[in-house]
């Protein structure tokens, strides 16, 4: 009787052993994603406070917070009109965009159960590249004076979409999205560059502009309708954050669990594709971000994915702004595109992290 006792109060307290261990990891990955929003708000005010004018980053912040608090902060009329109507547009741009980004690379290595997965290794950002193509060159399209932007989220849409059917034909595996977009990519590609093979001086030029990415063509009224995108897709990809867990371990594993696998993808698929469409769509190619960001949050935060969403996103937020205020600064006043400085900056870090990290985090 005195042995059972002995060995149940030893099971009880390896019990609450492990719910105290799971209970600190829980709260250390909350507090790694409350740090990334303050991390975000200090490289933004520092790059409000960059640029030709003589503004501190006091200065700059003043002036974010009096649209906020006018009552109990005062700001110059210098300040207000650099930061509010000349570099903030470009750092929330920044943020919105590598959220989105961030996030939507995450979703779909998940589903996908592929870390190399992501917007541009699925075509859908050379289908957008492709309707800019057809703009630029043909003058073929839509939306009339949003000609250039209507048709990159076209394509990028049609792209996501083609995929999603051929796919579904085989029942929506990994591997036949994964080389569905494979095929779209290099396709979309060699017709883009049979377009530019063909292009004026002045053609070329402005689609080279949009293959490089850029955060600079936008007013507040972009933003918000982008943002509305962003916050709709976020909201279903965050619904599906543990389906997206069960995935992981296979599709036979989930369908036991009661997961349909072959569903949830594609309606991962289709807000992923939105989210990703609504920002190129705008900003033009920006690479790594979305391939990388997720895996760097994934060595932080772990693989759960109801924090390694958001996470990912943030993290893709930080990166962006982050390279947009080198790429700005680095040789000012000439700025640099801000997609070969998110890869310039972030891939010797990401390799740093993998050298360091010995352990499978995948």
């Amino acid at each position: 009787m005195a042995k059972a006792v002995r060995r149940r109060g030893t099971r009880t307290g390896k019990r609450s052993a492990i719910q105290e261990e799971y209970s600190k990891l829980m709260w250390l990955k909350i507090l790694s994603i409350l740090a990334l929003p303050v991390i975000i708000f200090i490289i933004a005010g520092i790059s409000a406070a960059l640029g030709s004018a003589d503004i501190s980053v006091l200065d700059a912040y003043a002036a974010i917070l009096h649209k906020i608090i006018p009552e109990y902060v005062s700001t110059s009329w210098l300040a207000d009109i650099c930061v509010w109507h000349i570099r903030l547009p470009r750092i929330v741009w920044g943020i919105i965009a590598g959220f989105g980004l961030g996030i939507s690379g995450c979703a779909m290595q998940a589903i996908l159960r592929n870390p190399l997965a992501s917007p541009f290794t699925l075509g859908i950002s050379s289908g957008a590249g492709f309707g800019v193509s057809l703009a630029v060159v043909l003058n073929f399209g839509f939306f009339g004076r949003y000609l250039i932007i209507g048709n990159a989220f076209i394509f990028a849409m049609l792209c996501s979409v083609f995929i999603l059917g051929l796919a579904s034909i085989k029942g929506a595996t990994a591997e036949m999205m994964i080389l569905a977009g494979i095929a779209l990519n290099y396709m979309f590609n060699a017709i883009s560059r049979l377009f530019e093979y063909f292009a004026s001086e002045q053609e070329l030029m402005v689609m080279s502009f949009w293959g490089m990415g850029g955060l600079d063509r936008f007013s507040w009224g972009e933003i918000q309708l982008v943002f509305i995108i962003v916050a709709i897709c976020t909201f279903v990809l965050l619904l599906k954050a543990w389906d997206l867990n069960v995935m992981t371990v296979g599709d036979d594993t989930a369908k036991s669990l009661g997961v349909n696998s072959a569903r949830l993808r594609i309606i991962v698929m289709l807000a992923s594709s939105l989210l990703i469409a609504g920002i190129v769509s705008f900003t033009g190619f920006i690479g790594f971000v979305g391939l990388v960001g997720p895996h760097m949050a994934r060595m932080v935060i772990g693989g759960d994915h109801r924090f390694l969403l958001p996470a990912s996103g943030l993290l893709g937020g930080v990166i962006l702004v982050g390279s947009d205020t080198v790429a700005r600064r680095i040789i000012a006043p000439i700025i640099l595109p801000v997609d070969s400085m998110t890869a310039i900056l972030g891939v010797p870090f990401f390799l740093y992290l993998i050298l360091k990290r010995r352990r499978e985090y995948w």
